[in-house]
């Protein structure tokens, strides 16, 4: 909280009445405007407290009529009656005159937004704009003049658009932009847009006429119409932002226009202000959307253009305003968020914006952002109020005088039992606890500081001391000095000041009696406290020490300490402070940049250690031990709200040495920037923090709490009590709070937690109960109750009991309520016991102490949100009731809507408990009973809701009343043709009856309705009506009553299966539709009964009938009879289907033999019984199985038979008959899951079928199965095979050799019947390999030696088993070659001649080309026989080459 200390203005003696006042915008420069009484007028400029700038004083012979200072220079331009124009430059102290332009009163005064041309426009419409120099000096002519030949008023400049930003351009530029280093490069420059920098000139403005017109001059000086008012325009603003112009006029209409680059104008609201016209106005904008008129009325008016909507704002009675107080001038400070007003009473009425970002603040609506505080009062009528400059400086005229106010916090001390708290600057309020009397203290001198003690109270403001005696019940003067101590204490009556490197204890008139001097290593003494008998004094270097005033003379009690020594890493001391005992000091901690630290330093004097507490610590380690060899010691009780807050004060009990008490504020580096403005005010984030500081336990935190809303600021403690200072204008609400006692205006006191109740309590209960809280805060419960165990009193035990809620102890809150004797309390936290929560059973205890609050916060804490919703309808409070089960207690949200509706209509407020009980769906019953005695209003009710059951609620209590008519009405309504039809036969009326049964269709109309006709013996219209009631049995008794045979039929179908079986034994007894009983007994279910009627009466086609319904719950003999009617009758299939159902699979399948039906896979299925089913035994089953497969495999069904082989477990047939199907990729998966020899075998075997040589896939899987079923001797056969078309089809011996080494390899290991037939085997293939591997040798050298080539050759023809290795024509045509390259053709044609004898002539290309055989003619001159020249022959396709190599590549694996 703060004051406003006001200075009066040191005005010239010349001055009579100020008539203007501007703020310079950035300097605390003050220009104020007078009616001066030696000559017309003058012009001043003043300091910020008031000090008038004697250089700068200008006057003429007539008055000042504008005042403009320069945008950022100290430069004022004045504008006079007479047309001049002065410029005043405080800087230089010079003055320098406009050129003469104007000869009559000037009106507009306006710098540019740059501040270098200065516009002024007078009462002719003049209109002149000069550019001018850094000192305020006319440079060359005028730039622009224009004559608009009526009086200008308003002018506002336009901002010019923003150039390049600079610094940003120069940091891309270094970091790598190429196209920001192209602006920086002349060269380059003129490829893109030129740079600009530096301030735009922003030459256009707007200017208005006194016509209402409103003009647009640009920056060529071109001047163009933009817009017409009706009347004179009272404000001209423009809101750049937005690219608006604002315009208000003298009858107060307010418009908005969107203005283009060019001027142009475009109406986007028109609006009329409220208020009274013909005064003064003084309007102003705020935060750009908020516009706000001051007319001379009690109030102010709010037009918000956001919201388009308004609100007014007013001054009130109990802040110290008067009724009808008239509201002349307005200003607002954006940095601070206030708004002042000043009044015709010399008042300043001061209203706080509400900040910050939260969802909560920006719900606020109108008038609930502003907070009015306490008024600053002056004197006379406030004409003008400007806030201004950097420091936030507020000027007010009032008419005869000019005063400048300042903000100041406000002083205020708390010291042995007596309060000070400062009120406004002069005055302050002094409250002695002792007496409870309170007195109003006025001081001639601007205060910063005050110490009271039961003595004296002193002031000093750094110039000046002066001390007031406690005389009684007054106050008065003891003696003033002149002291230039920024800080002072007091003790006794000793005043303790301070000056360099000194502390002087001076008397109550200023004396000196003593020195305590500091070394210039301990620096400055600057901090001065006492406390109890102990004074702590701290240095500007960081020492601290304390002296004893016990005795006459003040004696050192702990030596300097160095700070820095103690606590290494932190900043300096901010605030020192020493207990009563002085054995322990706190010191708050200043960071670099002035602002405090987190940290809470203490240092124990007598054992010569430090412990430090930091708010941000985390949760176990809130202190730390600095000393050495000291551990960290064990935390306190964490509270989350704490962790984010700094100390702001801190303060030691005057006579209770342990206990120490601090206030925490949010830090302001974690508020957004809005919060920051509203800090002092703001209190939600202040905590009040106690702790128990010992050695033994170290530091305990007692008790924290937040500052209650109505307090300003912590003054100090003194047990049992803390003291606080209250906002000003403040209503109080600490009575309302639990234990606040209200004492006076401005400072109040609140009992501590553990003396709640207690009152003024006597010094042994005092000591007795903070010892308790001390032992219980440490959890020593033993010396606790040792504390307490003689106090009878009942407020002490529930004072612990309250204590226990805080401290959540259920056990001790057992033993406080046994001591208070109150039995339902001990009841109802015994019957809690049950609940899991620990909150949740202590809120119970809290309840029963009338703590409200606590439970309501324990039972959110534990989120037993059921409880609180009993709670609150409990306590009353049905509104957060119902907004509880809303958010969070759905389940019980019904159930609280009709409590409140039964509480409602308890209070008698009916309208309201008709609306909860509708929305806990309970009005139809509730809501007729409320209203039973009101029946208009029920009625009326009934007719409102629309309802189906209030309707037919109010009918029935019409038709007890025997109003039928208005009965059927509503009937009608609700939709009860029951009752419609039952009143209508009521009244004879049996017709309409018969009627809304038919349209309507409704069951129990029409069974009424049949009842009635049954009674008139009308057989045919009670049939059709129980008919169309569903009751078909009563329909049934009177067809049958009434031989009604077709009828019968058709109901009895309809009915229920004892209903068909009725009907059909009375067609069976009657002998007559036998066909009908057949048919209703088959409907019915009743199979057995409906076939023997069918057989009895030979009806085949219900026979087929019936059988399609038949299932596998149907009678195997039943079935077994049905089949056996099929197969009569040819219908083989059906026939086989109930076999099936009937599980004779043996039969079905003879049946299917006989009659070659064939068989399906769903018949197969059904056939195959499954392995669980104990109709067969598994042997049985396999049998089945196979006798199925084996009559698909005679039908052709071998995929059929192969699932059933392999089912019955016989997978040799399963593969046979697969095998038959010719399904390859089947044939080759089932070999790979069967995983049997012989399956192996049979599907090698079958692979081998196929045109294996082609796919190399067979030929892998055939090897692989050979392999697999250990059939070596089959599996060397295959590759004696592959090697065999490796020579047929390829010529390709190399890879022959190959395979026929491969099946050497396996016919080796082959385990054979006969011994001697495996020898033949083998020398057979070795023979084969040798001649082989001759003839491969023989080609190969054949490069290197020819002649050994055909020598080899020529041997090989001559082998006795040659033809069954290699081919004759292989050999021969590589002799015929191996001639023709020789040029030795008779050899050639001998070679040829014996291939015509072994090989046919069509087959000759294959091994000779025919132009080979060409060259042999040729060279023995032979002609060509026409048999040697067969047509060519490709000896293979790509396609066979690549199979070559996979086959080889085949064999060579293996």
């Amino acid at each position: 909280m703060a004051v406003y200390v006001d200075h009066r203005t040191e005005a010239p003696d010349s001055v009579a009445s100020p008539s203007h006042i501007a703020w310079h915008p950035l300097h605390p420069l003050l220009a104020v405007a007078s009616i001066s009484t030696a000559s017309g007028g003058c012009v001043d400029i003043y300091l910020e407290q008031g000090e008038h700038v004697s250089d700068a004083h200008v006057e003429r012979n007539f008055q000042v009529t504008s005042l403009s200072w320069h945008p950022s220079r100290p430069i004022l331009a004045a504008g006079w009656e007479s047309g001049e124009v002065v410029i005043l430059n405080k800087q230089d102290k010079e003055h320098h005159a406009v050129p003469p332009n104007h000869n009559t009163k000037i009106t507009a005064l306006n710098w540019s937004t740059n501040g270098t041309s200065l516009l002024s426009g007078d009462r002719h419409g003049v209109l002149v704009l000069w550019r001018m120099d850094q000192r305020g000096r006319v440079q060359g002519p005028a730039l622009l003049k224009q004559e608009y030949g009526k009086c200008l008023s308003c002018c506002v400049f336009r901002p010019p658009p923003p150039g390049e930003d600079f610094v940003q351009l120069a940091k891309a530029a270094v970091s790598g932009d190429e196209k920001a280093l192209d602006k920086f490069n002349w060269r380059k420059a003129g490829t893109g847009a030129p740079l600009k920098m530096g301030l735009q000139e922003g030459l256009s403005f707007f200017i208005t006429l006194t016509d209402g017109s409103v003009h647009y001059v640009n920056e060529k000086g071109k001047t163009r119409h933009v817009l017409s008012t009706d009347s004179l325009v009272q404000k001209l603003l423009f809101m750049e932002k937005r690219d608006v112009l604002l315009v208000i006029t003298e009858n107060l209409q307010l418009s908005l226009h969107a203005v283009t680059l060019e001027g142009e104008a475009e109406e986007l609201l028109k609006v009329k202000l409220s208020g009274k016209t013909g005064h003064s106005a003084d309007i102003i904008l705020i935060d750009h959307s908020l516009v706000v008129t001051a007319l001379g009325e009690t109030v102010i008016r709010f037009w918000d253009l956001d919201r388009d909507e308004n609100y007014v704002l007013s001054p009130d009675v109990q802040f110290g305003f008067e009724g009808g107080e008239c509201i002349n001038c307005i200003s607002y400070c954006s940095a601070k968020g206030l708004l002042a007003a000043g009044t015709n009473k010399g008042r300043i009425a001061m209203w706080r914006k509400a900040s910050g970002s939260d969802q909560s603040i920006r719900a606020l609506e109108g008038k609930e952002k502003w907070k009015l505080q306490a008024p600053t009062e002056l004197e006379g009528n406030i004409t003008q109020i400007k806030w201004g400059s950097r420091k936030n400086l507020l000027a007010v005229n009032n008419i005869s005088s000019v005063v400048i106010l300042s903000e100041q916090a406000i002083s205020s001390h708390f010291h042995q039992q007596v309060a000070v708290v400062q009120v406004s600057p002069n005055l302050f309020n002094v409250t002695v606890f002792s007496t409870g009397t309170t007195h109003s203290l006025r001081v001639d001198m601007n205060v910063n500081g005050v110490f009271a003690t039961k003595d004296a109270v002193v002031f000093w403001n750094g110039k000046q001391v002066t001390v007031f005696e406690c005389s009684g019940d007054a106050f008065r003067s003891a003696g003033s000095f002149l002291c230039d101590s920024p800080v002072l204490s007091v003790h006794g009556e000793n005043l303790y000041t301070v000056e360099p490197y000194r502390v002087q204890v001076r008397t109550w008139q200023g004396t000196v009696k003593q020195l305590l001097v500091f070394s210039e290593a301990e620096g400055n003494p600057c901090l001065l406290d006492v406390c109890g008998n102990f004074l702590a004094v701290g240095t500007d270097l960081a020492h601290f020490k304390i002296f004893d005033l016990s005795r006459r003379e003040a004696k050192v009690h702990c030596n300097s300490k160095n700070f820095f020594d103690l606590f290494p890493g932190l900043g300096g001391i901010a605030s020192v402070k020493c207990n009563a005992s002085g054995n322990k000091v706190s010191i708050l901690v200043s960071k670099v940049d002035g602002n405090i630290d987190s940290k809470i330093c203490f240092y124990d004097v007598e054992m010569d250690k430090v412990t430090l507490f930091d708010f941000k610590a985390e949760q176990g380690n809130g202190r730390e031990k600095l000393s050495s060899g000291q551990s960290i010691d064990k935390s306190v009780v964490e509270y989350p709200e704490l962790h984010s807050h700094i100390p702001a004060c801190h303060f030691w009990d005057q006579s209770e040495p342990r206990l120490f008490v601090c206030e925490a504020i949010l830090e302001t580096g974690l508020q957004s920037p809005d919060q920051k403005k509203n800090q002092t005010e703001s209190t939600m984030d202040v905590w009040i923090i106690s702790f128990f500081s010992t050695e033994e336990h170290g530091l305990l935190l007692q008790d924290s709490f937040p500052l209650p809303s109505s307090y300003q600021v912590l003054l100090g403690i003194e047990v049992p009590h803390y003291y606080f200072a209250k906002k000003l204008g403040e209503a109080e609400k600490g009575q309302a709070e639990s234990g606040s006692i209200k004492v006076s205006q401005m400072v109040v006191r609140r009992p501590m937690r553990d003396f709640i109740g207690l009152g003024d309590c006597d010094k042994t209960t005092r000591d007795a109960m903070l010892n308790f809280s001390y032992y219980l805060t440490a959890g020593d419960m033993d010396e606790a109750f040792k504390s307490i165990k003689l106090i009878k009193s009942e407020a002490v035990w529930e004072n612990m009991a309250r204590m226990c809620v805080k401290t959540q102890r259920l056990d001790v809150a057992k033993i406080c309520l046994g001591n208070m004797g109150h039995a339902r309390g001990a009841k109802a936290l015994r019957e809690a016991e049950q609940e899991p929560e620990q909150e949740a059973r202590v809120a119970v205890l809290a309840i029963q102490l009338g703590m409200l609050e606590d439970a309501e916060r324990l039972y959110k804490a534990c989120k037993r949100y059921d409880l609180l919703n009993k709670f609150y309808q409990a306590s009353n409070q049905w509104q957060k009731a119902i907004e509880t089960a809303e958010a969070h207690d759905r389940v019980h949200l019904r159930t609280t809507y009709y409590n409140y509706a039964k509480h409602l209509e308890a209070t008698g407020e009916h309208s309201l408990a008709l609306t909860h009980y509708e929305k806990s769906d309970t009005h139809r019953f509730e809501v007729p009973r409320m209203l039973s005695e009101d029946l208009q209003a029920l009625e009326n009710y009934v007719n409102k809701m629309k309802d189906k059951s209030l309707w037919k609620w109010w009918a029935q209590y019409l038709e007890s009343q025997s109003d039928m008519e208005s009965a059927l009405k509503y009937y009608a309504l609700a939709q009860d043709y029951f009752s419609l039809v039952r009143v209508h036969c009521f009244q004879g009326n049996i017709q309409k009856a018969a009627e809304i049964a038919n349209e309507t269709g409704n069951w129990a109309a029409s069974y009424h309705l049949a009842r009635q006709y049954e009674s008139q013996d009308d057989i045919k219209q009670a049939v059709h009506f129980y008919t169309r009631a569903q009751a078909f049995n009563n329909a049934i008794r009177l067809c049958k009553d009434n031989n009604l045979d077709d009828q019968l039929m058709n109901l009895a179908l309809l009915s229920s299966p004892e209903d068909m079986i009725e009907a059909a034994c009375y067609y069976e007894e009657k002998g007559e539709q036998m066909d009908r009983a057949v048919m209703l007994y088959h409907k019915a279910g009743h199979f057995s009964k409906a076939l023997e009627l069918a057989f009895a009466t030979q009806q085949f086609g219900a026979l087929q009938l019936i059988a399609e319904d038949l299932d596998d719950k149907s009678d195997p003999a039943l079935l077994a009879r049905c089949s056996d009617f099929f197969i009569e009758h040819a219908q083989y299939e059906k026939a086989m289907e109930l076999l099936l159902t009937a599980k004779k699979y043996h039969e079905a399948l003879q049946l299917c033999l006989k009659q070659n039906l064939t068989i399906t896979e769903e018949m197969a299925e059904k056939m195959a019984v499954c392995k669980d089913s104990k109709d067969l035994s598994e042997e049985a089953q396999r049998e089945l199985l196979e006798q199925i497969a084996d009559c698909c495999m005679r039908q052709g069904n071998y995929y059929m038979a192969t699932k059933k082989y392999t089912q019955a477990g016989n997978k040799l047939k399963a593969m046979r008959a697969l095998l038959k199907s010719g399904d390859t990729k089947k044939i080759v998966f089932f070999a790979g899951v069967s995983r049997e020899r012989e399956i192996y075998i049979m599907a090698a075997n079958y692979l081998q079928s196929l045109d294996w040589r082609k796919d190399p896939e067979i030929m892998k899987n055939i090897i692989s199965f050979y392999t697999k079923g250990r059939a070596l001797d089959l599996l060397a056969g295959f590759y004696d095979a592959c090697a065999q078309v490796e020579i047929d089809e390829y010529q390709n011996y190399e890879k022959a050799q190959g395979a026929l080494t491969e099946a050497y390899k396996c016919l080796s290991k082959a385990k054979t019947r006969s011994p001697l037939e495996e020898e033949s085997k083998l020398a057979r293939l070795q023979s084969k390999m040798t001649l082989i591997k001759r003839f491969i040798h023989a080609r190969r050298v054949y490069s290197e030696d020819p002649k050994e080539a055909v020598r080899q050759c020529e041997l090989l023809l001559a082998e006795q088993d040659f033809d069954n290795a290699i081919r004759h024509g292989d050999v021969l045509g590589f002799l015929v070659e191996h001639y023709v390259q020789v040029q030795e053709f008779h050899m050639a044609y001998r070679y040829l001649e014996e291939m015509q004898k072994r090989i046919p002539p069509m087959n000759l290309s294959y091994y000779v080309t025919p132009q080979t055989i060409e060259a042999v003619h040729r060279g023995v001159g032979i002609p060509i026989s026409r048999t040697l020249v067969p047509e060519q022959m490709c000896h293979s396709s790509m396609e066979n080459k690549e199979v070559e190599e996979e086959v080889a590549d085949e064999v060579e694996d293996h």
